[in-house]
């Protein structure tokens, strides 16, 4: 549901062919064929393909970061920031899951590029992000499978001896990461995950993942919502290629599991059919919300069953914005209220883990 679109990286993306017919579709993000293949190729505005596309990693530092690949099961991109280790020793790990409903997109483009870059030099934090299955080939719990595998490499790769490592960018992750201080990020989609990992996380007890703690969660306009349309859903929007109503339907009619509405506890945790929360155990919660987000009342909504379940939980609105403002760099560039909002989201996350180490 985050900005999101066509990416050779997924390959279970395939172009039209004479043929095949389109017996569902996504406007603009996603077709799905009558041979049951999907095309992803963006065929909505052409201005928004800059954001699309993929950016190589490097060793050399840009901006005072580096940004290297891990090949792997998952396939991990981690941005490094040019600190003194001397006088900072290691440092809180951010493992970002990305949104797209599930369905689309991939870590790797601009549009996350920008904000990860950002976000590891201004904490200062190691920032991790993995490449997510996508549904409908994939369906949920999949994803939830995979944010696991993330954080159970990322254990793996720092408890590792020095120099058993064959990759030189896991050594350079094992030398900065500080595993127990790790903070699940997510936007959209992936801030539903940051809740349902962090879960699974806390299900499975401190013993069984030292020396790694997720120590806090930052859910970034997740995709929570029922069955019936709140009041934020039936507000009248200006149109958007990167949210819409139609999205949100079809994105999760295709990634929840089948037959299910959206008030299964993956997209409704503060629902009845989920576990009641004061039984999850979870980490301390930032919970940013847009002002002008279709799912703001659900999502201010989790914020308030949190509460009434006693978590420790915070709530950032991001005034005037939209879904997932942060991620179009144009607008973050070139807009000064964007860009001054995109600010104040970075300056929260980087308070919220400097207060919960």
């Amino acid at each position: 549901m985050a900005p999101a679109a066509a990416s050779q990286h997924q390959a279970t993306t395939v172009a039209p062919t004479s043929g095949r017919k389109v017996v569902d579709e996504v406007s603009g993000w996603l077709r799905v064929m009558d041979d049951g293949s999907i095309d992803r190729t963006w065929t909505g505005p052409p201005q928004a393909l800059p954001l699309m596309q993929p950016v190589q990693p490097y060793a050399v530092p840009r901006d005072g970061h580096t940004l290297h690949d891990l090949p792997g099961e998952p396939n991990l991109r981690v941005y490094l920031p040019e600190v003194d280790a001397g006088s900072v020793g290691r440092l809180p790990v951010i493992v970002h899951l990305h949104g797209g409903g599930f369905c689309i997109s991939h870590p790797s483009w601009v549009l996350y590029h920008h904000f990860y870059a950002r976000l590891a030099c201004a904490v200062p934090a190691v920032v991790v992000t993995a490449e997510l299955p996508l549904a409908p080939e994939q369906r949920l719990p999949a994803q939830i499978y995979t944010g696991v595998d993330v954080l159970r490499r990322l254990r793996s790769i720092a408890m590792s001896d020095e120099g058993s490592l064959d990759d030189p960018a896991a050594e350079l992750l094992r030398e900065a990461a500080d595993i127990s201080r790790v903070f699940l990020v997510g936007d959209s989609s992936g801030g539903n995950l940051v809740h349902l990992v962090a879960a699974r996380v806390g299900e499975d007890g401190a013993d069984a993942w030292a020396p790694l703690r997720v120590a806090g969660g930052i859910p970034i306009h997740p995709g929570f919502v029922r069955a019936t349309r709140s009041k934020s859903e039936l507000q009248p929007t200006p149109d958007s290629v990167f949210f819409t109503l139609d999205m949100l339907d079809k994105f999760l009619a295709m990634a929840l599991p089948k037959g299910a509405t959206k008030d299964h506890p993956y997209t409704c945790p503060m629902g009845p059919n989920a576990p009641p929360l004061e039984s999850v155990p979870l980490p301390p919660m930032l919970v940013a919300v847009a002002e002008k987000d279709l799912i703001r009342d659900t999502n201010l909504e989790y914020c308030d069953a949190l509460r009434a379940a006693g978590k420790e939980v915070e709530v950032l609105i991001n005034r005037g914005m939209s879904h997932s403002f942060y991620l179009n760099k144009f607008a973050v560039d070139m807009d000064p209220t964007t860009g001054e909002r995109a600010q104040e989201l970075i300056d929260a996350i980087k308070s919220f883990v400097a207060r919960h180490l």
